[in-house]
């Protein structure tokens, strides 16, 4: 019995994943070769719109360059299938990465939603011990400017209002 090369040849293409080879016998001396080559490792569905590699001719055209005829395509579905498995990836980490990102800005959100309520309520608090004529205990209630930056000039403001109650001037207006 004579030796082959075809597997050889096989181990030298530069594909990943399988090869799936269908032979069958055609009409009179013909015979149809079908090649495809399959990944699994790609989970994008678009590898599944990869048709195979068809062959039709004789034993001996066949042996003459099969090997020729496939091996571009074959490497060229390969490394498709590398690039679409490598995007996969890559997408579902954007994805993680977008999902912590938009718990950060969630977090974040709802951080300044109970700081910002904090300072409404020791504002209130503050007018309704001013109409109570609870002028000190109304100075007291107020937030302090270092806990809200932000809303220095609206504190300064209401302390302005308060001391009018707390030290009224001696030269009168």
């Amino acid at each position: 019995m004579e030796t082959t090369n075809f597997f050889r040849q096989i181990a030298q293409m530069d594909i990943k994943g399988d090869l799936n080879i269908t032979i069958k016998q055609g009409s009179e001396s013909n015979w149809i070769v079908s090649v495809l080559l399959n990944n699994e490792h790609c989970d994008d569905n678009a590898k599944n719109l990869i048709v195979p590699c068809t062959l039709r001719g004789t034993a001996e055209e066949l042996d003459e360059d099969f090997f020729g005829t496939i091996t571009s395509p074959l490497e060229r579905a390969s490394g498709l299938m590398v690039n679409m498995e490598s995007y996969m990836k890559q997408l579902e980490e954007a994805k993680k990465h977008s999902a912590m990102e938009n718990e950060k800005a969630d977090k974040e959100k709802k951080e300044k939603e109970g700081k910002d309520k904090k300072f409404q309520e020791a504002m209130s608090k503050s007018t309704d011990l001013e109409k109570e004529k609870k002028y000190k205990e109304s100075w007291t209630a107020l937030p302090k400017i270092t806990d809200f930056p932000d809303q220095a000039e609206a504190i300064r403001k209401r302390m302005s209002e308060l001391e009018k109650f707390l030290a009224p001037s001696l030269f009168g207006e």
